[in-house]
């Protein structure tokens, strides 16, 4: 199930908020300029479906966010066992990050002013993170995701390190 726990970054164990109500979620989000949704497969994707299928079950989705909102590249990747999906530190991108989680699990963090907003994400859900926003990604201590990304870069997106170490007093993932 997916969930935001919402903290303010003095209190980094304890969360002022859980929810887990894809509408509140989505709202809370919203508050800070971050979209949630859920989407639904067009046709089965079963373990071991390759980029291609993974486009084909979710290309209507797809190809109205990147009409929407202008990416012109998407790619698949895919984790698993020690494979990270990672970056621990907070960070910055020139453009949207954008991830649908087709398959497995990931936590993104989101830091808003004093808060954080840590998004558990799960098969189904799509997360768009705007340029420039502060944020951590955790796959977990055994990651395992499949998710379809969307840029407008060839090269995908460049991680710009802040230097501030919030990231490092919340849980990790798995904790």
């Amino acid at each position: 199930m997916s969930c935001l726990s919402v903290y303010h970054q003095s209190t980094p164990d304890i969360p002022n908020k859980v929810l887990t109500h894809l509408e509140d979620i989505a709202a809370t989000l919203a508050e800070h300029g971050v979209r949630f949704e859920r989407w639904s497969a067009q046709a089965p994707v079963q373990a071991g479906t390759g980029q291609d299928g993974v486009l084909a079950a979710y290309r209507g989705p797809i190809d109205r966010l990147m009409t929407e909102r202008g990416y012109r590249h998407v790619d698949v990747i895919s984790t698993r066992g020690e494979q990270a999906i990672e970056l621990l530190d907070e960070h910055t991108y020139d453009e949207d990050l954008v991830r649908f989680f087709a398959a497995g699990r990931g936590q993104i963090s989101v830091r808003a002013g004093e808060y954080v907003y840590a998004v558990y994400c799960e098969k189904g859900d799509l997360i768009v993170v705007p340029a420039g926003t502060r944020v951590w990604i955790d796959g977990g201590e055994h990651p395992h995701c499949v998710a379809v990304r969307l840029f407008n870069q060839p090269q995908g997106l460049v991680a710009r390190l802040t230097g501030d170490k919030v990231a490092q007093g919340f849980a990790r993932l798995d904790d």
